[in-house]
């Protein structure tokens, strides 16, 4: 599947600093993994049954965060995103609306591509929909099948097929969750504790049965379609092997989505551990209340760009708080966001020392390398701007707002104007 054009992203000048992230799993902060001159980085993608919202922008400005950190210092990054477009949520929001769930997914896939293009994210290397990925989660089923690490549930009408919990030894290193707190959270983000004839409540679909009325696809275990978790399963290890460094997404995928990824590549191919990281996003609220469809308070990206709002202004409205931590969205944040955008502008036409920019930009570069402390890095840019205010200021950019301007947009993806 298409993906969106790549932005052009400027060298900068100066010694880049290695980047650190927070892993889920170790729970501590710790060096990316590299091996050779390329980074393989797997973050899940949207269900496509409805158009970005903040809480949507806010994971994928993070993940372009750390693929702009990587590629200063001077790594290729091999970002791979999947698109959920066969799903439950899908099906139902078309059926609502009376159209058809292909049609839905499409327009919506493309205004998701659109947003991302308008916010300057950085596109996926491979850009993959779950029905372009169908034979591969086949292979996937039949080896887990293979090995048993899944089972076929006890019912003649709709035989679905079930990863087991006990397939892997390590079994929920990546969340750190205990029984108790995975059973409430799978059941209330998709799972199904109580199918009749599962070995254990929170055994994961892999295969759902063919039902009437779904799409079906054709396989040696009979016809049917892809469970989620082993989805991104597959598409991740196709692409980037049975290791690589960086998986990612928001922190309500924690559990049991990511922990069930994790746990089908790795009885699949015999691996350890399938990421060096697992990376997560907090959640966005809006005026103090938790961002979601199911309550209807979202803040659509495309909405706002119609409304004649910089993206540069909505990533720094995201980047004010830090990425790991809840998040509030308001008109006053978006408004300060706007603020402080200006304010840059202005200090970078200001005729101010070249070596306090210089300086800054290194002072930067070690804020987002520790974890992504986007706020810290903020903070420093408006204390050179305030700074800069004291000097003349001309209708162009100075020299050392060049140098300022040129960092800002490749390190933070933010265009000084």
């Amino acid at each position: 599947m298409q993906s969106w054009p790549v932005p052009t992203i400027p060298a900068v000048a100066g010694t880049p600093v290695a980047l650190n992230l927070y892993d889920t799993a170790d729970q501590v902060i710790k060096p990316v993994e590299v091996s050779g001159e390329e980074v393989g980085v797997y973050v899940c993608g949207i269900t496509p049954y409805d158009s970005t919202h903040l809480g949507h922008a806010a994971t994928y400005l993070t993940f372009d965060l750390i693929q702009r950190q990587l590629i200063d210092n001077g790594l290729k990054v091999h970002y791979v995103q999947n698109i959920t477009d066969v799903d439950d949520p899908l099906f139902e929001r078309a059926e609502r609306d009376g159209v058809d769930w292909r049609q839905l997914g499409t327009s919506q896939i493309n205004l998701f591509r659109s947003d991302m293009e308008a916010l300057g994210v950085l596109p996926p290397r491979d850009y993959v929909g779950a029905m372009e990925s169908v034979d591969e989660v086949i292979e996937m089923v039949s080896s887990l099948l293979d090995k048993g690490a899944a089972y076929v549930v006890d019912d003649p009408e709709y035989p679905d097929i079930y990863a087991s919990i006990t397939a892997t030894s390590q079994f929920g290193y990546e969340s750190n969750y205990s029984r108790a707190l995975m059973e409430e959270f799978f059941a209330e983000r998709g799972g199904d504790p109580d199918r009749a004839g599962k070995k254990d409540p929170l055994d994961a679909l892999i295969w759902r049965a063919a039902r009437p009325g779904e799409p079906r696809w054709d396989a040696p275990f009979g016809a049917g379609r892809p469970g989620w978790h082993v989805e991104c399963s597959a598409i991740a290890t196709n692409r980037l092997g049975s290791h690589f460094a960086i998986q990612g997404g928001g922190s309500d995928l924690i559990f049991p989505h990511h922990e069930f990824s994790a746990a089908h590549a790795e009885a699949t191919y015999g691996s350890e551990r399938m990421a060096g990281h697992y990376v997560h996003t907090g959640m966005i609220s809006l005026d103090g209340v938790k961002m979601s469809k199911s309550l209807g308070n979202l803040v659509f990206v495309s909405k706002l760009t119609e409304q004649g709002h910089d993206p540069s202004a909505i990533r720094l409205g995201v980047y004010a708080g830090h990425y790991r931590k809840s998040r509030d969205w308001s008109d006053e944040v978006l408004g300060a966001a706007e603020a402080r955008l200006a304010a840059w502008g202005a200090a970078a036409r200001a005729d101010s020392p070249v070596d306090e920019a210089e300086l800054l930009v290194q002072q930067v570069r070690s804020c987002l390398a520790n974890d992504l402390d986007t706020p810290r890095a903020l903070a420093l840019i408006d204390a050179w701007a305030e700074g800069a205010s004291e000097y003349v200021a001309g209708a162009a950019l100075s020299e050392a707002g060049a140098v300022v301007a040129t960092a800002v947009d490749a390190l933070l993806g933010v265009k000084i104007a």
